[in-house]
């Protein structure tokens, strides 16, 4: 079995509280005075108290097209991931150099070379690094890539893996767009990275690697699901789609997914002493509890999320299982089960033994 090594969270420097971001995104996209309460209220009614943000407020007046916010998503993005990776590193007591292959994901800019080829230098990384850049799968992405992250270590047992998420989400912000889509994305979505160290198993063995053991994963994608989230990208860049249908999704498929892959493994819901989900949105966490007939103290942590950094799309499951190993670390031999949902629309499941 794959071992997680480490796992470490980054966020900019620059954290604003909910009702501050609010008026400032209403001034910058144009939302007129017959809509600023209920801007006010769907930013109220996401429960996020506070966000991290890649830029200083004031900047965002300044980024007038597409390429202006992209090129400050790279500048931003790189002093993220080597934060990111270079935290993990040190975590599992490992140099850059003996990393075999780096996963990275995003969901919030375009880079060619990849992230993951502009941070090569500055992290130290070998010259025969295999890197794999994943787009294109949102919110879901943290949890597919430590699941084609063990699908290689079953290959190259003897191998180091590392996942890097970046998101810097607010710099997708539409200055024309005041859709009920946008409206909500506004207050759910900050920015932030995180960084996985994963072993294979004969590696894990060798050394004694500590951290939960990944048994198995577990991938599905709906059908005539496309246009309930993802981007239309234009002209002026990314912008949101985002529909209701998420939450009764999760009641149609969730639960049963969830089921079919511990019964795989002889187990039920009752089994599971750790929940580590993504932070969707309020409706989304109220679901997913539903189906799993689970309280609110079994996703207190997703819940704490939310609260304090917004949803992260792709690094939001990360912070949250960082949170989970630093913060109520389950005894040896629980399971956990680790899940997220995105574009597609789709569900990534990752079955975890400590």
């Amino acid at each position: 079995m794959t071992s997680l090594a480490a796992v470490h969270g980054v966020l900019p420097p620059h954290r604003y509280p909910q009702d501050k971001i609010t008026e400032a995104f209403a001034e910058l996209v144009g939302v007129g005075p017959d809509r600023v309460e209920l801007l006010r209220r769907i930013h109220a009614n996401a429960r996020v108290d506070s966000r991290s943000l890649a830029l200083p407020l004031e900047q965002y007046r300044e980024l007038t097209d597409f390429s202006a916010a992209n090129d400050a998503w790279i500048t931003v993005a790189e002093d993220l991931a080597v934060q990111a990776i270079e935290g993990a590193l040190a975590q599992a007591g490992l140099a850059a150099d003996e990393i075999d292959v780096l996963f990275s994901t995003t969901v919030t800019g375009l880079a060619v070379p990849s992230l993951d080829a502009r941070i090569a230098r500055r992290l130290g990384l070998r010259p025969d690094i295999k890197r794999v850049p994943l787009f294109g799968l949102g919110c879901v992405a943290g949890a597919a890539g430590i699941a084609r992250m063990h699908d290689y270590l079953k290959g190259w047992p003897d191998q180091v893996g590392v996942l890097l998420s970046v998101e810097l989400c607010s710099l997708t912000v539409q200055r024309d767009d005041t859709s009920m889509a946008n409206l909500v994305g506004s207050g759910l979505f900050g920015d932030g990275a995180a960084a996985v160290v994963a072993v294979g198993y004969q590696r894990a063995a060798r050394e004694g690697t500590a951290g939960p053991r990944v048994v198995a994963t577990r991938s599905a994608l709906y059908p005539d699901t496309q246009g309930v989230m993802g981007w239309d990208i234009g002209a002026t860049g990314f912008r949101i789609v985002l529909t209701s249908e998420v939450p009764d999704l999760v009641h149609r498929h969730l639960g049963d997914d969830v089921r079919a892959l511990l019964a795989d493994h002889g187990l039920t819901t009752d089994d599971v002493a750790a929940w580590v989900s993504h932070p969707g949105g309020p409706k989304v966490i109220e679901a997913i509890e539903s189906e799993l007939g689970v309280g609110p103290e079994a996703l207190e942590l997703t819940w704490r999320s939310l609260a304090e950094i917004g949803n992260l799309s792709s690094s939001s499951v990360l912070h949250v299982l960082r949170d989970t190993l630093r913060d109520r670390p389950p005894s040896p031999g629980s399971t956990g089960v680790l899940m997220a949902m995105g574009p597609g629309f789709c569900a990534e499941l990752v079955l975890l033994e400590w």
